[in-house]
């Protein structure tokens, strides 16, 4: 059995249910539990709407997804490409993962998420719950880095 899965998309929303299935299908063939496959499924889906909002993508551009499973983690990756106009970007995706790991419990940086989100306006489409929930709900630890060829990796990692 394969312990490892790598896809490449065209980064348009059309391809996340594609790729939510097949790495469902990936992690059934694990014979993981349907708890775990809906927390990693949300996981992988967050990881790559966030790829197509952030992403800096040339013509043909891609996005790498992987997924590892080994002895007890699951560990999924999303690589795109990025430029000078996603240091805004970088900065507040450090931040938002440093400020959840300031937290012992996941649950807290979601329910405090939450009531920021509940005192927004309407007209503020940007409510940044995504990596939240990947910590809470996909009780996933976070993780990012630029290589040289400017790819951002954001990694999350499943202990089970």
């Amino acid at each position: 059995m394969q312990n490892n899965l790598a896809l490449s998309i065209k980064p348009e929303w059309e391809e996340i249910e594609n790729v939510r299935n097949t790495g469902r299908k990936f992690l059934k063939s694990h014979k993981l539990s349907d708890e775990i496959m809906d927390a990693l499924t949300m996981v992988i889906s967050e990881l790559v709407e966030n790829a197509i909002k952030y992403g800096s993508f040339p013509a043909g551009g891609k996005i790498d997804i992987s997924i590892a499973i080994q002895k007890s983690l699951v560990i999924i990756e999303v690589k795109n490409p990025i430029d000078d106009t996603g240091i805004p970007f970088l900065r507040h995706l450090d931040e938002t993962i440093q400020w959840i790991r300031g937290y012992q419990d996941p649950f807290e940086s979601y329910i405090i998420k939450l009531r920021q989100i509940s005192s927004k306006s309407l007209q503020d489409l940007e409510c940044g719950l995504g990596l939240v929930r990947i910590s809470y709900e996909g009780r996933s630890i976070l993780d990012f880095y630029v290589s040289e060829d400017n790819m951002l990796n954001v990694s999350a990692v499943y202990n089970f």
